[in-house]
């Protein structure tokens, strides 16, 4: 995400070129999937298509654009701009690596000059490019947090969320899974600060997920905390995805911790917002056992404006693996936050 000042710059793009739903499987009033959270509407129109030869899918991270359209990062190593109204892809651009490889892309935040900040979760990385797809360079990343045996993170289980506090000072990236010799249930958040335009390590935070749970993204607010979704999956069950509020603010920094117990720690304070199984389906169908036939795998999530009342309007997509058996789907919410 950007900074505040960017942010109220996308919202009120978004609002003045009206962002609405496009013609999507089911969209009704809001119904409510708890206290906080209501689902507006669902999208199934992007599911198995492809544009300028390339398939749309494999979607694992959104973003606001400066002028109110949408980045949808692909984690195959793709980058799609999605028109802010119909949600269509307008343009697509290849990522690659210094040698000119695919990465395993997975977090996205659009900076507030444009550039692409770019997360890969396979040594994990955390990459520069323009909006044209140029690589600009590369942010460092603590050596524990990097995958075995160059550090203690496992492949495929690092850096899945990336998001921009307000300001643009502070960048987060939010680990999947613990670290070796971490508590089963504790992962870790690493920040960089910026400073003089270039961002340095900064601290890291504990964050408790919970039990058989991964954290899949996180996204700024705009008050300092951050909308995390955990996301797991049960074979014969379906996906569980759970949308939490954390804030980081008051956590110990244990970028010196070599190994987390949870004790003698403050960790990041959360507070649940919704299981998204208990929204009302929507008329969905899936394609696979769901306890929820709304639910699939849900990876990417951005904050697109705010709704009457102040609630925020957050937009979810699903991650289809370009599987059959799975869908490309956006998700409109409105969230309302739980007072500090």
């Amino acid at each position: 995400m950007a900074s505040r000042t960017a942010v109220s710059l996308a919202v009120g793009a978004l609002l003045a070129c009206g962002l609405a739903a496009p013609q999507a499987a089911a969209a009704t009033p809001a119904h409510s999937c708890s206290r906080w959270v209501d689902i507006d509407s669902f999208s199934d129109a992007l599911d198995k298509t492809t544009f300028d030869g390339t398939f749309v899918g494999n979607l694992s991270a959104l973003a606001v654009d400066r002028d109110g359209d949408l980045a949808a990062l692909s984690d195959r190593s793709a980058l799609f701009t999605l028109d802010r109204r119909t949600w269509q892809p307008e343009s697509v651009v290849p990522l690659a690596d210094e040698n000119g490889q695919p990465l395993d892309s997975e977090g996205l935040v659009v900076d507030r000059d444009g550039t692409r900040l770019v997360t890969s979760e396979t040594e994990p990385s955390v990459r520069r490019y323009a909006p044209d797809g140029r690589l600009l360079g590369r942010l460092p990343v603590p050596d524990a947090l990097r995958v075995a045996p160059a550090g203690r993170a496992t492949s495929n289980a690092t850096f899945e969320g990336l998001t921009l506090q307000p300001g643009g000072r502070t960048l987060v990236a939010s680990m999947e899974q613990p670290l070796s010799g971490d508590q089963a249930d504790l992962v870790r958040f690493q920040t960089w600060q910026r400073t003089r335009g270039e961002f340095a390590l900064a601290a890291q935070y504990a964050y408790r997920v919970d039990v058989g749970l991964g954290v899949a993204e996180v996204t700024a607010t705009g008050d300092g905390r951050l909308l995390v979704l955990e996301r797991g999956f049960t074979s014969g069950v379906g996906n569980t995805i759970r949308l939490y509020l954390a804030d980081p603010r008051g956590a110990t920094d244990v970028s010196g911790v070599d190994e987390l117990s949870g004790q003698d720690v403050r960790l990041v304070r959360k507070t649940p917002l919704a299981d998204l199984e208990d929204c009302p389906s929507l008329g969905a169908t899936a394609k696979q056992p769901q306890l929820n036939p709304l639910l699939d795998n849900i990876e990417g999530m951005a904050v697109l404006g705010t709704a009457p009342g102040g609630r925020l309007r957050v937009l979810l997509v699903s991650d289809d693996n370009q599987n059959a058996a799975q869908i490309t789907r956006l998700y409109s919410l409105t969230v309302a936050l739980p007072h500090r």
